[in-house]
């Protein structure tokens, strides 16, 4: 078994218990997750599962989508309401200045990434120092908010949609939104809609995939690895199927393909009996192995 699923994770589960779960439910132990939720939050979660995980790394690197809420006034320890309080302040701030400010954080900018997180410092992940009650210094990453949209205010609450950059930590967002407001804040829900390509209506709860793996369809919803890159492809001939079992070099006159291929360019190398089979690159003698998938 292999694919990508787009899980449409609930409140109260961490990505590493999805991660667990699916493995119970497709009796399969190589699954992972590209990119973690925070427990509290709900939305998008991409696994890859069998020899898909190869392309974690990858799906990482995808752009982002939140739909999320800003309560002004609190500061908590975790940038969100579930954290504990550490002030609480009087918002004295007007919508248009909330709109102002806002507006201000779209673009390239510098992150700090908040303590509570997966963030690894010295091989330990910031939320498990935090737990140990220690603050360490953590480096500010590139990030970029590519658009922010209001879609309500009602004074302390904010709700706005955000498309970013990978590595975007929305509470760290309205952590700093609240601190150039001068009144603090902290994320009081979070939404996840898109990754990359993958929207909410594409994903799956944890119940509709147990009781679709129930009934034998796991296939309806694991989306083939191909699909998911897109690439251009090339069709191995039959005397050169044993090659391509073998993961070998291909030459010019091993593959048939429809489209023109530039050096250097990926294509989905399919085996003579149909099958998706590995990620070949072109280059000037032919193709080389990029990524083998044959099972």
């Amino acid at each position: 078994m292999q694919g990508i699923i787009a899980v449409n994770k609930d409140r109260g589960f961490t990505s590493f218990d999805v991660v667990a779960k699916l493995r119970g439910i497709l009796k399969t132990k190589k699954i992972g997750h590209t990119g973690t939720l925070d427990p509290e939050a709900r939305g998008v979660l991409v696994v890859c599962v069998g020899k898909a995980t190869k392309l974690v790394e990858a799906l990482m690197d995808h752009d982002k989508t939140y739909e999320a809420g800003l309560l002004l006034g609190r500061e908590t320890d975790t940038c969100d309401i579930w954290g504990e309080t550490i002030s609480e302040n009087v918002v004295d701030v007007t919508e248009d200045q909330v709109r102002q400010v806002i507006k201000g954080f779209i673009g390239p900018q510098k992150q700090t990434p908040p303590m509570y997180s997966a963030k690894k410092v010295d091989g330990k992940k910031l939320y498990e120092l935090a737990r140990e009650g220690k603050t360490v210094e953590r480096k500010s990453a590139d990030i970029e908010i590519y658009d922010i949209k209001i879609t309500d205010i009602s004074l302390p609450e904010v709700r706005f949609t955000v498309s970013c950059s990978k590595g975007t930590y929305i509470r760290s967002l309205c952590h700093d939104i609240g601190e150039k407001l001068g009144c603090g804040g902290c994320m009081s829900s979070l939404l996840r809609t898109q990754t990359g390509d993958f929207t909410l209506e594409d994903a799956h709860s944890l119940d509709e995939i147990q009781n679709t793996a129930d009934e034998g369809r796991i296939e309806d919803i694991l989306i083939p690895i191909d699909r998911v890159l897109g690439y251009k492809k090339a069709y191995v001939l039959p005397d050169s199927a044993k090659a391509l079992e073998n993961g070998n070099r291909l030459g010019f006159s091993d593959v048939k393909t429809d489209e023109d291929i530039g050096v250097g360019e990926p294509v989905c190398t399919y085996h003579p009996d149909g099958r998706f089979a590995a990620t070949y690159v072109k280059d000037k003698n032919g193709y080389r192995l990029d990524k083998y998938y044959l099972e």
